[in-house]
């Protein structure tokens, strides 16, 4: 029986042995297991949802604070459609007119910066704008994301087939030689057109008297007769003009010729810095994650590349631009100081 004990005794105690290696590995799993999820609820919180590899996983909307069928909501169209295809998500417009783009940009500003808004901006809504009038419900420097910019879309120079000028340099010395004699016609008070003349006066040292009209096509017919001297109008509405004879072109406000006339000078070679485009860009709202941007970024400059995109930008009369968010904020920054000096130099108001 003695034996039997000890042969038992020695049972229970490799019994115990065991259980207690057991319960020994049980515990090392339990304290790994523990670890390992206390790192990855680490790395959870401290990562943005944004990051989420898989994004976009609904479609992104772009707003485009302009009616329909105008040039921004058609330039729109033609971008979303191939920034869908590269980024693998459908991009919707919504146009949110009114206020001259002031609603639909600050509708975009108070979005979720989430990568599922996006702005289609444009130099009215982010820097005439702004500088036009300062009560304007939102701030275009700290209330957006620069993604992207998209296009530029220059102005052309106009006079009649009757003006003695054929030449910028010629149109100069003319109105040099002629002050107050002369006229131009814009789009209304505080206008690109209206500005971009301003400016050029201011540069050329030049009077001429501003006659406002209630859009460019209303001045056309003035133009053509003579009745006016000269108009700074957007390319695509004053070029096909230009191609059926009735007017003649100086030169572009770009600061390089475009590709889309370059045949015709730029005001900047006469005036060396002179340069005037309506710009186009995309912004999503303050906040948006930098890796968002990249991506977002990477998408549009892919779609700008593509041969579809550039030939419909063109027939509105723009050229693709690209590149990162700095240099496009670097732009409207630049932008947004010319602007202001003109205003407050010229003494202009959007009455």
């Amino acid at each position: 029986m003695p034996g039997r004990w000890r042969g038992e005794t020695g049972l229970c105690a490799r019994a115990a042995a065991k259980s207690f290696t057991i319960c020994q590995m049980k515990r090392t799993h339990i304290i790994i297991a523990a670890s390992l999820f206390t790192a990855l609820s680490a790395v959870a919180q401290t990562a943005p949802a944004t990051m989420a590899p898989s994004y976009p996983v609904k479609p992104i909307r772009m707003i485009v604070p302009f009616p329909a069928g105008g040039a921004t909501d058609i330039l729109a169209r033609a971008l979303s459609q191939k920034l869908g295809e590269k980024i693998g998500q459908t991009v919707v417009v919504d146009n949110r007119p009114g206020a001259g783009g002031t609603i639909g940009a600050d509708a975009a500003s108070k979005a979720s910066p989430d990568g599922y808004t996006l702005l289609l901006a444009t130099s009215s809504t982010h820097s005439i704008g702004p500088a036009i009038n300062p009560k304007i419900p939102y701030n275009a420097e700290t209330d957006f994301t620069p993604v992207a910019y998209v296009a530029s879309s220059p102005n052309i120079v106009l006079v009649p087939n009757s003006s003695p000028a054929r030449s910028m340099r010629e149109f100069i010395d003319h109105a040099r030689k002629n002050p107050g004699r002369l006229n131009y016609a814009s789009s209304g008070n505080g206008t690109i057109v209206h500005l971009t003349t301003e400016y050029f006066k201011a540069q050329s040292g030049t009077f001429i008297l501003h006659i406002p009209y209630r859009g460019t096509a209303l001045a056309m017919p003035d133009l053509i007769s003579g009745k006016l001297d000269v108009l700074f109008d957007s390319f695509v509405t004053g070029m096909p003009h230009v191609k059926d004879g009735k007017l003649r072109a100086l030169a572009v406000t770009s600061l390089k010729r475009t590709a889309l006339a370059p045949e015709l000078p730029t005001v900047s070679e006469i005036l060396p810095g002179f340069e005037s485009v309506t710009w186009f860009g995309v912004y999503g709202p303050k906040g948006l994650n930098a890796d968002l941007t990249a991506r977002v970024n990477q998408a549009i400059n892919a779609a700008l590349a593509d041969p579809e995109v550039k030939e419909r930008f063109a027939r509105l009369g723009a050229e693709p631009t690209g590149g990162t968010p700095q240099a496009f904020a670097s732009m409207v920054r630049t932008d947004n100081a010319k602007w202001k000096k003109i205003i407050a130099e010229r003494k202009i108001t959007a009455d």
